[in-house]
């Protein structure tokens, strides 16, 4: 099965770009939710964020700020969502590492974070165990 983004990045399907570099893409979604939605990909394949090096990652991070920025001075929204998913439970569609950049307007409709409502806060020493188990893992 072909990736969708390496075809874009090969020039084998169409794409608006807003940057390109020796590592990075950058261009606007086909579906626009809401005007300004773009995705900064790494022009090699990845298929998730577990397989990107630190370098890619953090690169794909200031490309966000700089793109962010961009949509700020073009459409001035009161928000903004960065966001990247992995697997089918996260959500992921191409199986190519992306990052979402998505300016955002109040009562849009988008990423119903909690379609149950806001979740009570976990007790403090369930946290703390958490936290000491993934720090364990850094």
């Amino acid at each position: 099965m072909r990736c969708v983004f390496c075809e874009l990045l090969a020039g084998r399907a169409p794409a608006s770009f807003v940057h390109r570099d020796e590592h990075l893409s950058a261009f606007v979604d086909l579906r626009q939710a809401v005007a300004g939605h773009v995705l900064i990909v790494p022009n090699r394949h990845v298929e998730t964020l577990y397989d990107l090096d630190e370098d890619t990652a953090g690169r794909m991070m200031a490309l966000a700020v700089r793109v962010a920025r961009a949509l700020a001075a073009e459409f001035d929204p009161p928000g903004l969502n960065l966001w990247q998913s992995n697997g089918d439970a996260g959500g992921q569609e191409v199986p190519h590492v992306h990052l979402h950049v998505q300016p955002r307007r109040v009562a849009d409709g988008l990423m119903r974070v909690y379609p149950n409502g806001v979740p009570a806060p976990s007790p403090r020493e369930t946290l703390d165990e958490l936290a000491a188990r993934l720090t364990a893992r850094l």
